[in-house]
């Protein structure tokens, strides 16, 4: 599953509709002049997938996502983000069946926030169950690198970068269930090593 477009309404300084489209599978860049919108982008993804923490998205509400506070008549911020899911390797648990994959979020001034998956009202659990799946999980502390903390992984020494990049990807879990294993093959091996002694005798 990768990014096809992303469609910004009425969410922080993009007022008015505004459509990306062309994303790479692999990778993307986000270029342009200070005060462009380069880090509101980056904000509406966050928002789009459930971001719990709002200081990542330099707010104190979710309604202060709605551009300028709802002041200028704009009283609702949209986010939808169209998916490629035909690569079925890579597909999100459960959706398989479905080529392509529209999620979209929404904040209304004063109302609900919503949630949606092709089109249906669903609880952001399930969106956020979603990305999960595919190892993308925008609430773990280190799938979002600021600007502040670039200076600080970059002094890591590899094992720290290791370890971080386990816990983004969500293979760190894993990790504990391994030293399980090994704790459990060790005592077997105890085990098997007496009754070898037991036979012996």
């Amino acid at each position: 599953m990768h990014l096809k477009s992303l469609t910004i309404d009425g969410f922080k300084s993009y007022g008015h509709r505004q459509e990306l489209n062309g994303f790479d599978p692999a990778f993307n860049a986000i270029t342009g002049l200070n005060g462009s919108g380069k880090s509101n982008i980056l904000d509406a993804i966050c928002f789009l997938m459930g971001i719990t923490t709002l200081s990542k998205v330099r707010v104190k509400s979710l309604q202060e996502l709605v551009y300028k506070n709802g002041q200028t008549g704009i009283n609702k911020a949209t986010v939808t983000a169209v998916f490629d899911n035909r690569l079925k390797s890579q597909s999100p648990i459960g959706y398989e069946a479905q080529d392509e994959i529209v999620i979209s979020r929404q904040i209304v001034i004063g109302g609900k926030n919503r949630h949606l998956i092709n089109g249906t009202t669903v609880p952001g659990q399930r969106v956020s169950d979603l990305f999960r799946s595919v190892q993308l999980n925008v609430n773990n502390p280190h799938f979002l690198i600021m600007q502040g903390t670039i200076n600080k992984v970059t002094g890591m020494k590899p094992k720290e970068i290791l370890g971080m990049v386990e816990e983004a990807c969500g293979t760190s879990m894993f990790e504990d269930k391994k030293c399980e294993a090994i704790d459990t093959l060790r005592k077997k091996d105890n085990k098997i090593r007496e009754i070898n002694e037991v036979r012996s005798h």
